[in-house]
């Protein structure tokens, strides 16, 4: 494996500062939140490093259940903040959490206890970089698919209580929407394994290949992932679209729009 020195890493680094002055330069003002979110991202891509490496040395499960929480809330807080209309009070903070919690847990449980079957089964070079993917994409999946729900609720309320006057129960007016809403969360994984290994080489396949690891075997691997993405989001999607879905309305069937913001 090649070792990245701080220069190399200050190579690419003078790319993203390079596209940050085209930007200025051309008017589009994505500057700032160009270079912000590149020196996040290396700050906590190091601080992940750092942390890491004490979760591997211990191989702790408090320390990495710790961890698999705080990366749970974050995710959960993201789902929320991407939002344009929100549920209100802790539920718009619950249901992207607890919809993440039983997907991309079960998920990734069932992956080391029956699929890999690793001893321990937690340990973290393992859990916690399984967790961490399908967290993220089950993270964005569902701030899509949430979003499209809110929105699309709040566009089509008319339709939706013209429906419940003539008969029709929350569930059956609001199923086109949940349907729509779950489509649109699904079709960046779809599209992504559609085009995985032709347009594109998935990240994890690229760096395993890079580090020396034999080709076939990093297939294998990124196929697994693939997987367990897709499924994670999926399921992530429909529990969090169920759970609005409810949420909107009361228990005599009413459509409760006071419970979105804006």
């Amino acid at each position: 494996m090649i070792l990245l020195t701080p220069l190399d890493l200050s190579l690419a680094a003078g790319l993203v500062i390079l596209l940050a002055f085209v930007s200025w330069r051309m008017k589009i003002n994505l500057q700032r939140q160009l270079l912000f979110s590149a020196f996040r991202m290396t700050l906590q891509l190091i601080l992940l490093g750092l942390v890491l490496k004490i979760l591997f040395d211990l191989s702790n499960p408090i320390l990495i259940g710790g961890m698999a929480l705080i990366m749970l809330f974050v995710g959960g807080r993201e789902v929320f903040a991407r939002q344009q209309k929100r549920f209100r009070g802790i539920w718009g903070f619950g249901i992207g959490t607890l919809s993440m919690f039983l997907s991309s847990f079960t998920v990734t449980a069932f992956t080391l206890l029956v699929v890999i079957q690793n001893q321990p089964w937690f340990a973290p070079q393992y859990a916690i970089p399984l967790l961490g993917m399908i967290l993220g994409n089950t993270m964005n999946g569902i701030s899509v698919g949430m979003d499209r729900f809110s929105q699309s609720v709040w566009d089509q309320r008319e339709i939706i209580e013209q429906q419940l006057l003539l008969g029709y129960n929350s569930d059956d007016s609001i199923s086109s929407i949940r349907r729509e809403s779950t489509r649109s969360g699904l079709i960046p994984i779809v599209n992504s394994m559609a085009t995985a290994g032709i347009v594109n080489l998935p990240g994890m396949m690229t760096g395993q290949i890079l580090s020396g690891t034999s080709p076939f075997e990093a297939v294998k691997y990124q196929i697994l992932i693939m997987f367990l993405i897709a499924s994670g989001t999926g399921f992530g999607i429909m529990a969090a679209l169920w759970i609005a879905s409810k949420r909107l309305f009361d228990d005599r069937d009413r459509l409760r729009l006071d419970r979105l913001t804006g």
